[in-house]
Parts: C-alpha cells; sequence; structure tokens
C-alpha cells in the first residue's frame, strides 16, 4: 500500500463522506464551498468513484486553484485517493493530442509505425514498447535522436556503438568521431531553430525585483565565449585544466563555455566548498588557474570567496566582481582581475572570434566531483560525449524544446550545472539563471517575470517555499513541468508544488554525474506520481537485484539494488582518483552475458511498475532480520507528528552483538515543544501500522539541523557514526 505521511484535519474520510463542512474547515468560504461540492458531485456523475479517473476530472476541471489553501488541495487529494492500495496514486495524465507534439511523441509518430508496423497505436499506447525497444536497439534510437539536435560534427561517427573492444564493458560510443561540443552550444542552426537573435540567457540579480529581466541572443552570447576563448589562449597550454568556483552566472556560463571551445578542461567546484575541499579538488585534478568571484552577495551581505580560494592554493586566480566593475579585494602579485584579463586580448583585429579546438568524442572537457556523501570525492571526467546524453534525457523526458525558458538554482560544481547549461544551448531554449538566493521570493518573482516555462527543484527547496509562504501572490501558470533532483521527494510538498500550477506534472530524475544524466525519469507519455518515476530514461536497461545477486522478473513488484545494462550511452569509462573497474563492475552478476555495472541505489518496484528509490545500498538497515531502507523509515516518520520538519534513520548493533537498533534524529518546528519520549511513541506507532510491526525504535534524538553535503545529500553516515557511539555509550552505562 503507498503511505501517506501528512496529517490534515478530515484525511480518514473518503471523497464520498467530504462534505461542505469539511471544506470550509479546509479554509474556503461557505458559498465557495457549495459551489466546490456541487462540482465535485458533477464529476463524481460523470466518472463514477474510480479513484485515477476522479482525481483526473478533478483537475481536468480545473476544481482546485493555486490561490485556494494549501489543507484544501490536502482535503480532496487525499480523500480521493482514501484507501488506495495499487501502487502509487496518479495525479498527472497524459493528452493524447498533446503527447503528439512532444519530443518523442513526434519521433514515434514518424518512426515507429515502420518500426512497428500493425503494433504501433500511439505515443502513450505504445511508449513501453518503443522504451523497450531503445534498450534492445540503442544504435537506432540514437541514430534518431542525434538527428534531432543540433550536434555539429567535424567528422562523423563511424558508427553508434562499437563493441569489439571486449576490454570496455560498455563499449565505445560514436567512435571515430571529431567535434567540440561549446561549438554546437554557441552555434546558430535552422534544424535547431537557434537563429543569432534567439533568445539565449535571461538573468536578474537579487535586489532588482522590479527591475526588467536581462538577456542576451546566441549571438551576443557566442561573442563573448569567443573573447574569453581568445584571452585564455594567451595564457595556458591546450590541455590545462581551468577551475572555476563561483556562482552560476551569466559570466560562470561563459567562461565555461570558453575553456571547453579553446580546448582546455574545466573543474567544476562548487561556490560553497571550505578552503580545504577546493584544495583537494584542485590537486586532483592538477588544475593550473582558477575562475572565482572577489565575494558572493546574498540578502544584501558579502560573503568572502577570494579568500577561501587563495587559502586553498597558490594557483592563478582571475577574478570576477560580485558587482560593480571592479574587484573590491586587494589580488595577489600573480592574480588578475576580469577586467585585466579581457583586456588582454584587446590587441586581436577579431577578439570576437575564435576557430573553434576540435577533438575527438572521447576528450576530456570537464572535471566533476562525487559529493563525497561516503568518503573522498570521486574526480569524474565528462567528455564531448557526455553533454549528448544528458541533453537527449531532457531533450525526451522533460520535452525540452526551442522557445521554453529553463530555470534550475544550482552550480556549475555540480552535475545539475552543466546538464541545465547543455540542456539549454542544445535544443534552442532559453537558460534563466538568478544571481542570488532561491529561498526567497526574488526568485519567485524572477521566475514569474522570466516566463519560466520547466523549473528545476530538489525537495528541500520545496520544502521551504511551503513552509515560509515566501512564493505566495506569483503567477507561476507558465510553468508547464517542474524537474526534481537530488534527494527523494515529499509527497505532500510536491503536492504544494504541483498546486501551484493547476498541477502540471513533476518529472522526478535520479542518476549520478558518473552518468552523465538520470537512469530513471518521467516524462509526458505516461501518467505521473508523486515521489516516483515511471520508467528507465531511454535507452537505458537494468535489473533489480535480490540479496543473492539474481535478477527479479522485470514486472514483479520487489525492493533490490539495481544493476545498470553495461552499455549505457555516455557513463563513464575511467576515473580520475579511483579504480573505475573495481568501483563500477566488480561483483556485479553476469546477466544475459553482460557484465551488470553498480550504481548503488537501492531500488522498489511498485504494483503498477513505478519505481521509489530508497535510498543508497549502503543506507539499508536489517531490523529484526528484515531489511528495509533509511528513506522507508524517513517517509513513514517525517508524516508522524505535526512538529516533525524532517528525520534521519539510521541504525547500529550494539558492541557486543546482537540486532541493529534504531535511532531516529529528528528537526522539530521552530517554537513547537515535544519530548523525545513522545516523538519515539508516535514514531514507533506509525511505523508499527505502516511499515512492520516488529519495527521498534530505539531511541529519538532531536536536533537543530542535519549534516549535509554542499549539494544538500543527507549525511547519514555522519549520524550513523554519532548513533554507533551513543549505542556504545549506552552499553556501558
Amino acid at each position: 500500500m503507498f503511505q501517506f505521511s501528512v496529517l490534515v484535519r478530515g484525511m480518514g474520510k473518503s471523497i464520498s463522506e467530504v462534505g461542505i463542512e469539511d471544506l470550509v474547515r479546509a479554509g474556503v468560504r461557505e458559498d465557495e464551498a457549495k459551489w466546490l461540492m456541487a462540482e465535485l458531485k458533477a464529476a463524481i456523475a460523470k466518472v463514477g468513484f474510480s479513484q485515477k479517473e476522479l482525481w483526473r476530472e478533478v483537475t481536468a476541471r480545473k476544481l482546485l486553484k493555486p490561490s485556494h489553501p494549501h489543507t484544501l488541495h490536502q482535503l480532496l487529494y487525499y480523500s480521493v485517493y482514501h484507501n488506495y492500495h495499487t501502487g502509487p496514486p496518479l495525479y498527472w495524465f497524459p493528452s493524447l493530442n498533446e503527447s503528439r507534439y512532444t519530443n518523442l511523441g513526434r519521433i514515434m509518430e514518424n518512426h515507429c509505425p515502420k518500426l512497428f508496423r500493425a503494433s504501433y497505436k500511439d505515443p502513450i499506447s505504445s511508449f513501453k514498447e518503443f522504451h523497450r525497444f531503445s534498450v534492445q536497439h540503442s544504435e537506432i534510437y540514437w541514430s534518431i535522436v542525434l538527428k534531432e539536435l543540433p550536434i555539429h560534427f567535424l567528422e562523423a561517427p563511424k558508427c553508434i556503438l562499437d563493441t569489439s573492444d571486449k576490454s570496455k564493458c560498455g563499449g565505445n560510443w560514436l567512435p571515430g568521431s571529431v567535434l567540440n561540443i561549446a561549438e554546437s552550444c554557441v552555434r546558430s542552426s535552422n534544424y535547431g531553430n537557434k537563429q543569432d537573435d534567439s533568445m539565449s540567457i535571461v538573468w536578474r540579480e537579487e535586489g532588482n525585483d522590479d527591475k526588467d529581466v536581462n538577456s542576451m541572443t546566441l549571438k551576443q552570447l557566442r561573442e563573448q565565449v569567443m573573447m574569453v576563448a581568445n584571452a585564455l589562449d594567451n595564457m595556458f597550454s591546450k590541455g590545462d585544466a581551468i577551475a572555476i568556483d563561483m556562482p552560476m552566472t551569466v559570466t560562470a556560463v561563459v567562461i565555461y563555455l570558453a575553456i571547453v571551445l579553446a580546448g582546455f578542461v574545466v573543474v567544476s567546484i562548487a561556490d560553497s566548498f571550505a578552503a580545504q575541499e577546493i584544495a583537494v579538488r584542485l590537486r586532483m585534478s592538477n588544475a593550473k588557474a582558477i575562475f572565482t568571484q572577489d565575494s558572493i552577495v546574498r540578502g544584501g551581505r558579502r560573503f568572502s570567496l577570494y579568500s577561501r580560494v587563495i587559502e586553498a592554493a597558490p594557483l592563478k586566480a582571475i577574478v570576477i566582481p560580485a558587482t560593480g566593475e571592479g574587484v573590491q579585494v586587494q589580488l595577489r602579485n600573480q592574480d588578475l582581475s576580469w577586467k585585466d584579463f579581457l583586456a588582454s586580448v584587446n590587441h586581436l583585429p577579431r577578439p570576437n572570434y575564435y576557430l573553434p579546438v576540435y577533438q575527438s568524442i572521447d576528450s576530456v572537457t570537464n572535471i566533476l566531483f562525487s559529493s563525497g556523501t561516503t568518503g573522498d570525492p570521486k574526480a569524474i571526467p565528462w567528455t564531448h560525449l557526455s553533454p549528448i546524453r544528458c541533453t537527449a534525457d531532457s531533450w525526451a523526458h522533460l520535452d525540452i524544446q526551442a522557445g521554453d525558458v529553463f530555470c534550475y538554482p544550482t552550480n556549475l560544481g555540480w552535475v545539475m550545472g552543466p546538464v541545465l547549461l547543455y540542456s539549454c544551448f542544445l535544443t534552442g531554449a532559453t537558460l534563466a539563471l538568478y544571481h542570488g538566493s532561491p529561498l526567497d521570493h526574488g526568485f519567485g518573482k524572477f521566475v514569474q517575470d522570466a516566463g519560466v516555462t520547466v523549473l528545476g527543484t530538489v525537495p528541500s527547496l520545496v520544502k521551504t517555499w511551503k513552509s515560509t509562504g515566501c512564493m505566495e501572490g506569483l503567477d507561476w501558470t507558465k510553468i508547464r513541468m517542474f524537474a526534481s533532483t537530488g534527494e527523494a521527494s515529499n509527497v505532500d510538498d510536491d503536492l504544494w508544488l504541483s498546486s501551484r500550477v493547476y498541477y502540471k506534472p513533476i518529472i522526478e530524475c535520479c542518476g549520478g554525474t558518473e552518468l552523465s544524466s538520470s537512469y530513471i525519469m518521467g516524462n509526458l507519455l505516461q501518467p505521473q506520481a508523486f515521489g516516483a518515476f515511471s520508467s528507465a530514461t531511454m535507452s537505458t536497461g537494468f535489473v533489480i537485484l535480490d540479496e543473492d545477486g539474481r535478477p527479479y522478473p522485470d514486472d514483479q513488484a520487489c525492493v533490490g539494488e539495481v544493476g545498470l545494462f553495461s552499455t549505457y550511452m555516455g557513463a563513464t569509462d575511467r576515473l580520475l582518483n579511483a579504480d573505475h573497474e573495481k568501483v563500477y563492475f566488480e561483483g556485479m552478476p553476469i546477466y544475459k552475458d553482460m557484465q551488470l555495472r553498480r550504481h548503488g541505489d537501492i531500488l522498489k518496484r511498485t504494483i503498477g511498475g513505478y519505481l521509489v528509490v530508497h535510498g543508497r545500498a549502503d543506507d539499508t538497515m536489517n531490523l529484526g532480520g528484515i531489511k528495509t531502507s533509511s528513506i522507508e523509515i524517513e517517509r513513514v516518520c517525517d508524516g508522524a507528528d505535526e512538529s516533525v520538519v524532517e528525520t534521519a534513520a539510521v541504525s547500529a548493533a550494539p558492541p557486543n552483538g546482537g540486532p541493529e537498533q534504531l535511532g531516529i534524529f529528528v528537526v522539530v518546528k521552530e517554537g513547537m515543544i515535544i519530548s523525545p519520549d513522545t516523538l519515539k511513541k508516535r514514531f514507533s506507532r506509525a511505523i508499527q501500522i505502516n511499515l512492520n510491526p516488529l519495527f521498534k525504535v530505539r531511541s529519538v534524538k532531536i536536533v537543530g539541523i542535519l549534516p549535509r553535503t554542499a549539494s544538500n545529500k543527507l549525511l547519514r553516515r555522519v549520524l550513523r557514526e554519532q548513533w554507533k557511539q551513543d549505542v556504545q555509550l549506552e552499553s556501558k552505562l
């Protein structure tokens, strides 16, 4: 059974039991409640009490509006799906007519009648068949997609996939091809509907909420990128690694593209890192220089960034001012201001023109790093192939098209920064950047004013928007979908988010830096469920393994570790500081004569075939001989009491042996007072009712904040070590 993690007055009722008084208690006036009740009865009269069809009718009629209180949205959603037992409740349904105009639907309409003949029906009915085809015949799928994207090859690939080299489990993709992926980003193309006067980037500075949104055309972007590429050539040798440690501003994007265009290698470093973390990444990548800002401005306050960079390493730093024309710090002798850096090309007759450096498809363009949740970060190289994969998935699953405005509050130090950049510039969409904090009203107003059509989020960000009410009064109805990455989504937070735009879809995305993209994802050809993934990404195959490493049947509901098919287009074939073979393949089983690739996620396949991530393999716990995941425990505990903001579940065995014991770390709402013992009782009851009556909570610890990485991933390993120490101390006492 799918569990809801929210407490709402009246939630225990089915929709047939909801009355006008319940609607009034949920926050609407009596006259509106009467109108709403009449409309509900009309919807029921039309479709009956089929839960999916009734919710579909409610949303199609737009009975619930963004202006309605969240308690009303909760009441109707949870009442419609009261006692729902057949997989995750579906909240968004594709339209057959609209499906044909999506990127995926269009290529299906063009190619599937020939590929499938009489068995092809339409993009919605035939999606699963097309997905299976893309896995079994990946060369055909990718040959179709490559014709849809404006990728310029100086030398075309000899084939799509070459598997003759048995030492490479994943084969060689697009062998023999020569290109520069940054050139394809800034190059105009009739085929890709990318004209010189097309809007390339829109942005706004924090604090300028009432000013017009700034904009840059493709031609202006190309000229700026080429100017920076010329300046780079004056100072560095081809192949040098050059770091970027700054917020994802327009300037940062220009620098990123210029480094790739000129044949250098970007080293991606998040602007939130301390000096020690910056130093580790500079050392791993053997970086020769670093682009940074003098400071980061948030909420009118300045936070020094340059000081952290110079503490990290004695490398040459090119320093961009956070505001104004000049840097506001004293630079070291070897460092250079942004103004002086650009002035180094003034002597050139055409400083805004640059001939791209063309390279083989497997040349490194970018060094990214894992989040380091399990120790030292892995140095992960991206090649010219990686952007093709992430863009193709955005094109297929997020349906990014020319004319879209795509915004995602992220950073070039994390994988979503390059993914966002390439997904816009290789499809003809507009990149929307907010130079400030995404936690406040100013960001939301920028989303409104910039006409954002696709908004990327992370669940903790949505939770903040919902709890603070900072996005009230804004019109987000131009948004046609959301994308969610980074961590497990909360159903009720997603309900709030989707309700802001009349229940448009939230496309869940889960993957990794080493995959260049996501391996499971939603799409616009399948119904969507909050917090769940409707499919593997196109051409991606995987199995779910039991405890003995045997794959479950593809149609069976189950929970286990995922094993990816090794022929994954865009996946890494090397690491800079670790044994790639050992990390991703050693110990993984053989499936149909193919070595499976390790990813480390525990997946649940539900009734109906939807997928829910249950955390990492190292976040599983054994409670009373039964394996479960931290996320499964946390989903239940998050909704067990209204005082709870978030929880983290960990387990540890006593020092002298015995079964693992469950500890819950919890953050409570500001101003609310509740004892750990009370929460322990409520958590235990919720877990025993919703998961397993044998699971017992040993201890609850209230904390002010949960430890997270700079990319906002929960550091359960830190909490697990703390819990182990607590268990050891208790045993001694």
